[in-house]
């Protein structure tokens, strides 16, 4: 079946942090999807170059909202979607993903990996179904958490911050590791969430599995 690619146009964008932004598009008439899912992105002059992102929107909501990282050691897709503007057009693809809620548990994020969840929960938060989530996020800086005060209005202390790189008020300082999942977690039967950079999904994987946590309850992308 070939995938059906729709034509959108950039309706606003703004910085969330220092190099992430935040962009409204126009929704497509009839276009579906459910918090946690993604899609393929490309630009109007490059149709075959696209890359994937999460909506971090409601399925509700009269446009599609994403929250993109912007890396610019390469010429990358994140970078030139960076230097668009309002009234410039994209190409959306259908949407995918296999990271959806199966009940109270466990985020665990690693920088810009985070976007997958940000629906989730404010999708629980606005059916007032936060309570018994908890969010533990890892990131460099402080500077570099993404929808820090968010997070926080809608998890209270169960919105955990880590930094690796520096030591901020508010912040833990540390990896997430073994020991971190120890301290921070006392049930490995609930559900797990785990999203970001390829090596931290492995790392905290195993370290679950070793924890008591059972695979069948850890919900990754494929």
């Amino acid at each position: 079946m070939t995938e059906q690619r729709h034509t959108a146009e950039i309706l606003m964008t703004g910085f969330v942090t220092h190099d992430v932004k935040r962009f409204i598009v126009e929704r497509p008439t009839g276009y579906e999807f459910s918090p946690g899912q993604a899609t393929e992105m490309s630009l109007q002059e490059a149709p075959d170059d696209a890359r994937p992102f999460t909506f971090t929107s409601l399925p509700d909501d009269r446009v599609l909202e994403f929250t993109i990282k912007g890396y610019f050691d390469h010429d990358g897709m994140t970078g030139k979607l960076h230097r668009r503007k309002p009234g410039d057009k994209v190409l959306i693809g259908d949407c995918w993903g296999t990271i959806t809620y199966r009940g109270p548990g466990v985020f665990i994020a690693g920088g810009a990996g985070v976007t997958p969840f940000i629906a989730i929960l404010r999708r629980l938060w606005a059916d007032d179904k936060a309570a018994g989530n908890r969010l533990l996020f890892s990131n460099r800086t402080a500077a570099d958490v993404i929808l820090e005060k968010e997070f926080r209005a809608m998890l209270g202390e169960d919105f955990i911050s880590t930094l690796t790189r520096e030591q901020a008020h508010g912040h833990l300082h540390g990896r997430i590791d073994k020991n971190f999942l120890e301290r921070h977690i006392d049930d490995f039967s609930q559900h797990f969430y785990i999203c970001g950079p390829k090596p931290f999904v492995a790392d905290i994987t195993a370290a679950l599995e070793d924890l008591g946590a059972s695979p069948e309850s850890l919900v990754v992308e494929d």
